[in-house]
């Protein structure tokens, strides 16, 4: 018998591996992929963009997505619509795939209910912890998994135990001194962005060399802090570290009020079960809530863990949208423009609270993705007609050569409401015969408000640095990547899954540590809390295994 068994291994759960091997206790991992290496990623566009090659075919596995269509809920299978809601199903999760920025949570994140009064038509609360105590583990997050930064001072400063980054920033693209003085002409700070990316060679883990494919491409250098470069490769050394790649876990079999067991699905097919002290599930938020509502008993008929009826309710995302413009030469010195593989490295987050009143958010600056096949395949329309010949050539060499495309990507808070959830239903099954998720999806008006505001100030930087085509998506359509909720923390077992501690209230040695527990989402990407949250509460289980 393990001591501790970990469904998923992605940011949720490397904190806990990590944690509880060097601790001396058998950890064991179930990962439904295969175990991908620095030495397995390339910069393949077709392999690791348009294949699924890290993730289900959605044929095989997928999701039903509700929407409302004139007055009433419709769903449709991803494998219809191509939505596709898998985020990297390999050993370490979609921490491989990250573009690594990472931003603390603010202290009013924390208490957003108090600060903010309740908003209608949502399910705002304040967290059943505070600031002061995450912080020891985002400077621990931020030690162990290696974030590379400069601490730029703001009007909205999150207050700090340590003086700076352990890393400093990585080498910055020359448009970045245009963005700081835009900004600072409009009276702005720009923020130099952390980012889980190593800029000097860390242990077993070189320094990032540049390649310009960062997010959505695993890193063969071993730089980006995912889950398995900083935390489970470590822990396969302690000898302590078991992982089952290619295990689909159907379920978790629950007795007298604890989970005894997990039954899964190895890669031929077999059914097999494991056991152990301790669970945790991190199999990322919408999974994970799949997997609770699929573990009935006698004990939990509606799923495990769910009495209440609040496994799956209040998920998150992340609301926003992204400004674009074009730079050339008329902004900057063409050479200096065209340079690749360089970060820009600044985030505005002087909106991060529009008023007293109202909640903000940021604008993250980078360049569009690099994938030249996307690039130069957008460049056949002009005017809404096909171009073909030396007019499609010459208009390809000139976006690949002479402009670049600078988005701001905003985030902002998506607003829990009754009406994002995560349900499964037994008439829609995947290849192991087990019910599928269902997302129904309803953004909350104050999702795009606020988007919208904080495009409209965005895009003045952009005018402010020269760029051309200036243009703004705000959507009430969440991306995909960007996951937490379902199974919130709180203080009452009657509106929340788990307690403080991230332990479910009913059922004493289960653990959910991926972005699940989020009651909200803060206005940043929830990489850096998940990591942060999974050390705090691999403490906790340090002093009951």
């Amino acid at each position: 018998m393990f001591d501790i068994c970990i469904i998923g291994s992605g940011a949720g759960a490397g904190p806990i591996a990590y944690e509880l091997t060097k601790a001396g206790k058998k950890v064991l991992i179930l990962e439904k992929g295969g175990f991908y290496k620095e030495e397995d990623f390339s910069k393949d566009e077709i392999a690791f963009c348009r294949r699924s090659i890290v993730t289900p075919k959605l044929k095989d596995e997928y999701h039903l997505i509700e929407e409302k269509e004139d007055g009433e809920w419709r769903a449709t299978p991803t494998y219809k619509s191509g939505w596709d809601f898998w985020n990297g199903n390999v050993v370490g999760g979609s921490s491989n795939f990250m573009s690594g920025f990472f931003h603390r949570l603010h202290p009013k994140d924390f208490r957003l209910l108090s600060e903010f009064g309740a908003i209608k038509g949502a399910n705002v609360v304040d967290w059943p912890i505070s600031y002061e105590e995450m912080e020891p583990y985002y400077e621990k997050a931020e030690r162990i998994v290696g974030i590379s930064g400069q601490v730029t001072p703001y009007k909205f400063q999150e207050p700090r135990s340590t003086k700076d980054f352990p890393s400093p920033p990585t080498d910055e693209h020359p448009i970045s001194k245009l963005i700081d003085k835009s900004c600072k002409d409009l009276g702005i700070t720009a923020v130099k962005t952390p980012r889980a990316i190593l800029s000097v060679a860390k242990e077993d883990r070189n320094a990032c060399y540049y390649s310009n494919y960062c997010g959505s491409y695993g890193c063969s250098s071993g730089a980006k802090g995912s889950s398995r470069a900083a935390l489970l490769q470590p822990a396969l050394k302690t000898g302590n570290l078991t992982i089952i790649t290619h295990a689909f876990v159907k379920k978790l079999v629950e007795k007298e009020h604890q989970v005894k067991e997990v039954e899964y699905i190895d890669m031929v097919g077999n059914s097999k079960t494991v056991q152990a002290k301790i669970f945790v599930v991190a199999a990322q938020a919408v999974e994970s809530s799949r997997l609770l509502l699929n573990s009935r008993s006698e004990n939990f008929p509606n799923g495990l863990a769910n009495n209440n009826g609040q496994v799956g309710k209040n998920l998150l995302f992340s609301a926003g949208g992204v400004v674009s413009g074009t730079l050339d030469k008329s902004s900057m010195e063409l050479k200096e423009l065209m340079v690749e593989g360089l970060f820009i490295n600044r985030t505005i987050k002087d909106w991060y609270f529009l008023d007293d009143k109202t909640k903000g958010g940021i604008s993250e600056a980078l360049f569009e993705h690099v994938n030249p096949i996307v690039k130069a395949n957008r460049q056949k329309w002009e005017e809404g007609s096909l171009i073909w010949g030396e007019a499609l050539q010459d208009k390809i060499y000139e976006k690949l050569n002479q402009k670049k495309q600078l988005d701001f990507e905003i985030f902002n808070d998506w607003i829990p409401n009754d009406d994002c959830f995560v349900d499964v239903d037994a008439r829609y099954l995947d290849k192991h015969g087990t019910p599928v998720a269902k997302i129904r999806i309803d953004s909350h008006p104050q999702n795009v408000k606020v988007g919208k505001l904080l495009a409209e100030k965005t895009e003045q930087v952009l005018k402010k640095m020269g760029a051309k085509n200036i243009s703004s998506s705000v959507s009430p359509y969440p991306p995909q990547n960007l996951q937490a909720g379902g199974c919130r923390f709180g203080n009452d077992p009657k509106t929340s899954v788990l307690d403080k501690d991230c332990r479910a209230h009913e059922v004493s040695n289960l653990f959910v540590t991926d972005g699940s527990f989020m009651p909200t989402g803060g206005s940043v990407p929830y990489t850096w809390t998940i990591y942060a949250n999974s050390f705090r509460v691999a403490e906790v289980l340090k002093g009951i295994v």
